[in-house]
């Protein structure tokens, strides 16, 4: 083979290939060794929010929109305010994700943007054809989302599924020290839906309305829910809206890492790196990047051992419920904050949980469908 253009080529320049960028030139061990990051848009708008909970300052906190120390859960039983203790619930604006990255790389004689979109990788001739030029490179990291995961009959898939409003009061209605992870108070259908709400001031707040669901739903449909949340639950008779967003996130325990090989490394959502029971993906994809890089170091296939199987099954059972009794979400996800303390659920979410307290929060949201699940998983 002759020698490759590039040492690596980042296929898709998001969450996932920035950070593998940024944190591969940050590292003596790959000076010199020439990076492409192939990405169609320039990433210049704010195309998304990400939030992650986090224990102590880290190096984010330079972008951080906004940061919460209480939650609120809501449902027509029960009103619960949580104390995060010692962690921070952040947000990040994409926008601002992007230029830190792109600053911190502008100068690196190793990094090379490119605004292409890649159509196909041939492993064969290792080279990645674009539409407008081709690429050659020593290993893959390929951010791009197989459709396989939609037609599997072997995993379970949920959407998560919203849109958002970012919203000016003329009252003072928000909390801008507590945000609202679930507020079940607006429902739809026996379906799992709740309202998410970030405030950054006592008048303006980002309020979604996101479903967690195996189907899609209308656009109308998220505005009525919306727009019910705001007259209703927060008694509003006026609102200014100053950005919208809208997204989708699938929740699948779906085994990409089966397409990885010996030149190849899916990374992102479509290497599963986003949390396949939350949809988190910010911190998770931190600790995933942090993993390949130890592993080329030590001379083991950027993929290994990525994925906490342990924990997937968790996920896959959890998942297999809600796709096949959607209306049980509320329940489930009330008995989950009511009978355990916010720390340990953030644990489990961050797969940092015992075996002993992993049945503990199993159990605390135990319903016969789990164990009809749980064989089906086996």
């Amino acid at each position: 083979m002759l020698t490759p253009d590039y040492f690596y080529v980042i296929v898709g320049g998001g969450l996932a290939g920035l950070q593998l960028a940024a944190e591969i030139s940050q590292d003596v061990f790959f000076k010199g060794k020439k990076i492409a990051v192939v990405e169609p848009s320039e990433k210049l708008r704010n195309d998304k929010t990400w939030c992650y909970w986090e224990n102590g300052g880290a190096k984010w906190d330079d972008i951080v929109h906004h940061k919460w120390a209480y939650t609120y859960f809501n449902t027509p039983e029960i009103s619960e305010k949580f104390d995060l203790g010692p962690y921070r619930y952040k947000m990040v604006r994409s926008i601002d994700f992007y230029e830190k990255i792109k600053d911190l790389l502008q100068d690196s004689p190793d990094v090379f943007f490119i605004n292409d979109e890649i159509e196909k990788i041939d492993l064969v001739t290792r080279t990645a054809i674009g539409k407008n030029k081709t690429y050659t490179a020593t290993h893959f990291f390929d951010s791009r989302l197989h459709e396989a995961y939609k037609t599997s009959d072997r995993t379970s898939l949920i959407y998560q599924h919203f849109k958002g409003l970012l919203i000016e009061t003329e009252k003072a209605v928000f909390d801008p020290e507590a945000f609202t992870m679930m507020d079940y108070r607006i429902s739809y259908q026996n379906k799992t839906c709740f309202t998410y709400v970030l405030p950054f001031s006592e008048k303006k707040a980002l309020v979604e309305f996101t479903f967690f669901t195996p189907d899609m739903s209308g656009s109308e449909e998220y505005d009525e829910l919306l727009e019910q949340y705001l007259r209703k639950v927060l008694l509003l008779k006026e609102w200014q809206v100053l950005e919208t967003e809208k997204g989708v996130i699938p929740m699948t325990d779906y085994p990409f890492e089966k397409e990885n090989s010996a030149y190849l490394t899916k990374i992102g959502t479509a290497g599963g790196w986003v949390k396949a029971s939350s949809g988190y993906s910010f911190k998770n994809t931190e600790k995933k990047i942090q993993k390949l890089i130890e592993n080329i170091k030590s001379g083991y296939h950027p993929g290994k051992d990525l994925i906490n199987k342990k924990f997937r099954k968790f996920d896959a059972i959890f998942l297999d419920v809600l796709m096949r009794r959607n209306d049980l979400g509320k329940g489930l996800f009330q008995k989950l904050y009511t009978k355990n303390e916010i720390t340990d659920i953030f644990r489990f979410l961050d797969e940092e949980t015992t075996a002993s307290e992993n049945r503990n929060i199993m159990f605390s949201m135990y319903h016969r469908e789990f164990l009809k699940s749980f064989f089906r998983k086996l």
